[in-house]
């Protein structure tokens, strides 16, 4: 599977988006297969979809899919994995910060969870952690491919606790919309550094998850305003043989060194959840672990992303590639301007999930409250 951005300029969201439209089974409204294996299903808990937000493809048919399970199975949990595009690199992809906005919107308001995968950050691990010069798409989607296994191992291995999606991610996301999530992983290894043994206590390995060098989301940057940001919620899963004295000991001492900034308007804490190694993969390390994060320095993601699609947009750049679709027909482009002003309101959410007065954020100021009703409004159809 690649997760890597790999279409070229020509392919837009719009496209992949409409087209797809039409493959739907009679008289319903979704793409057979999905709705053939869901409908089929004893117990269905929920969707799990993998995407890019960048590509034609990705971005196109991630929303699709999004927008059509989230009307079809309302009551079910749809949670992405979704790649963030290179910051640094040139993209191939012309129409990228379009496509990313497009998908931003719909991801906000269509999806339970997402977790995060940012290409800069993959590439800045790969390079700096991993001792690699040119990391291959097979290098830094194995970081990816790591990261999603270690995400779902209590529910292939089941424990006493987080043995399902539901209960993995609701303590997590404690309001609707911020649900983005950054992960972390420790220790990380490539095919030729297997044999590298390292050492990997409870405590080196819950500490190391909340380095920032370990961070796979290039947001969660050394600048003034990263002081600031703080966590939501915090989700360690630890894989090995583990002796639940060690993880108290550890969360002891995490809390006795103030390693962790948590928010002031909430019960914050690490939790933890313990599952076994896979018997079908051999490690040296004693111990690993993953770190699902909600943390608010996620807006500068966002921002970059808002940035990215100013810059086009004021220059009017390539925006023929959309007129072409009756969406944007005689030169609408509200659903662009719908999109920045959604993405605009979750930044704004994320920032203000730092200050202690976050529960009456969006009351005092009409405009602001406004912004919230809509998205909520959204949320419910």
């Amino acid at each position: 599977m690649g997760f890597r951005t790999a279409s070229t300029g020509t392919c837009t969201t719009m496209r992949t988006y409409l087209l797809l439209s039409t493959v739907v089974v009679p008289g319903t409204t979704g793409p057979v297969g999905i709705i053939r294996e869901a409908d089929g299903s004893d117990s269905l808990e929920g969707f799990v979809l993998c995407h890019s937000i960048a590509g034609g493809t990705g971005s196109g048919m991630g929303s699709y899919l999004l927008e059509t399970l989230n009307d079809r199975y309302s009551k079910k949990l749809v949670q992405t994995y979704s790649v963030f595009p290179n910051q640094v690199e040139t993209s191939d992809v012309v129409v990228q910060p379009y496509n990313s906005l497009l998908t931003l919107k719909r991801l906000t308001l269509n999806a339970d969870c997402v977790v995060v995968l940012d290409n800069t950050a993959l590439n800045r691990i790969a390079v700096e952690r991993l001792h690699l010069s040119n990391p291959t798409f097979a290098q830094t989607n194995s970081l990816v491919s790591t990261v999603m296994s270690a995400s779902t191992t209590t529910l292939r291995y089941p424990g006493y606790m987080n043995n399902d999606l539901v209960g993995l991610l609701a303590s997590l996301i404690p309001t609707p919309r911020c649900h983005f999530l950054m992960t972390g992983y420790t220790p990380l290894t490539v095919e030729r550094q297997v044999n590298m043994i390292r050492k990997t206590t409870v405590l080196d390995v819950m500490r190391r998850l909340l380095q920032t060098k370990n961070i796979m989301v290039s947001s969660y940057a050394r600048t003034k305003e990263a002081s600031q940001a703080k966590y939501i919620s915090i989700l360690n899963i630890i894989q090995g043989e583990v002796d639940p004295t060690q993880v108290h000991e550890s969360l002891q001492r995490i809390r006795e060194r103030k390693l962790v900034n948590f928010i002031d308007w909430a019960p914050a804490s690490i939790q933890v959840a313990l599952s076994r190694k896979s018997p079908y993969v051999q490690t040296t390390h004693r111990v690993s672990g993953l770190m699902l994060a909600n943390h608010t320095s996620i807006r500068h993601l966002f921002s970059k992303c808002l940035g990215q699609y100013e810059k086009l947009r004021k220059k009017q750049a390539f925006l023929d590639n959309y007129r072409k679709f009756p969406m944007f027909a005689d030169n609408d482009l509200s659903e662009f301007d719908e999109s920045r002003e959604i993405i605009e309101s979750l930044v704004d959410e994320y920032k203000a999930c730092e200050s202690p007065d976050y529960i009456k954020w969006g009351m005092e100021d009409p405009g602001e409250a406004n912004v919230v009703a809509a998205l909520d409004s959204k949320l419910v159809v």
